[in-house]
């Protein structure tokens, strides 16, 4: 399993600002964020009509919340929803409960170990009024929101399940574009894999991602993404038979296909699956592991 055998999709009919109608009850705004990571920018949704949820207010672009508030002329904002605190995802809730009013419903991510540095792309002052947890719901006329808990890219990431249109709002969990980002301490390879397990056994039509285009089959999209999981872990494990033991190491003989500018995120990537290889006893370290250890195979 390789990139290239994942449909990863980037063409989006889109304009920074607008409102575009996606389903009957959906509507897109993309954040003007572009980035190597985010691709166009963040996805906010617009859900229902009259009375409304939006989905991922975004980060705290000013015009961007502005673009939300000229979408929603005679509209109420009932809830809004952050599927998880990065700092592309929930800092506009606030600015855009100032500017319309709304809940801001999600969770706190898990506290750091004693003695981990900050995490930058964390948002640490977020604050919902409505603390989220899996299989919790939100609604409105003709729209129901049940909470998924997905962890991995991030201990507290929910996704969003709409009912009426058998639709998941998937965040960062799973994107269309590209595969989702795990970084220690806050995101977990063993999390993420039993997250994807679980969007396999449920039986959604339609992923409405926070990055990129809508996925349209989606349960062979997230076996595609198991797959490509699996095909990682089989690289370091050649790596470290092939005398390649540590994560710089091991990056550049992965990742030479990257910019060098993207390898630090790659190596965060590794450090998440020699976390999870060490658990299950398919690699091993002296101590903790860390982007410092060196490893061996048991």
């Amino acid at each position: 399993m390789t990139e290239a055998t994942i449909p990863f999709r980037k063409e989006m009919k889109f304009e920074y600002g607008a409102a575009v109608q996606v389903s009957p009850l959906i509507r897109r705004i993309v954040a003007k964020n572009p980035s190597p990571f985010t691709l166009y920018g963040t996805n906010t949704y617009i859900v229902g009509r009259g009375e409304v949820a939006v989905i991922d207010p975004g980060p705290a672009i000013p015009e961007h919340v502005d673009a939300l508030v000229r979408a929603l002329p005679g509209e109420r904002v009932t809830h809004i929803l952050v599927t998880h605190t990065h700092m592309d995802h929930s800092p506009g809730a606030s600015l855009l409960r100032q500017a319309i009013d709304g809940q801001i419903v999600g969770a706190l991510p898990r506290p750091l170990p004693s003695g981990a540095p900050p995490v930058e792309s964390i948002q640490s002052d977020f604050a919902p009024d409505i603390h989220i947890a899996d299989g919790a719901r939100v609604a409105g006329p003709g729209w129901t929101l049940e909470a998924v808990y997905t962890p991995g890219h991030m201990s507290n990431h929910h996704c969003f399940a709409l009912a009426e249109e058998a639709a998941l709002f998937t965040g960062d969990h799973v994107m269309g574009w590209n595969t989702s980002i795990v970084s220690p301490p806050d995101g977990n390879m063993r999390e993420y894999l039993a997250s994807l397990a679980r969007c396999m056994a449920r039986d959604d039509a339609i992923y409405w991602p926070g990055h990129g285009p809508e996925i349209v089959a989606p349960r062979g999209y997230v076996r595609a993404l198991q797959g490509h999981r699996r095909m990682r872990e089989g690289e370091i494990r050649d790596c470290i038979a092939k005398g390649a033991t540590t994560i710089p190491q091991m990056v550049a003989i992965m990742y030479r296909h990257l910019p060098e500018n993207m390898h630090r995120a790659a190596a965060r990537a590794v450090l998440a699956h020699l976390e999870h290889m060490v658990e299950t006893g398919r690699a091993m370290t002296e101590g903790s592991v860390t982007a410092d250890s060196a490893f061996r195979l048991p």
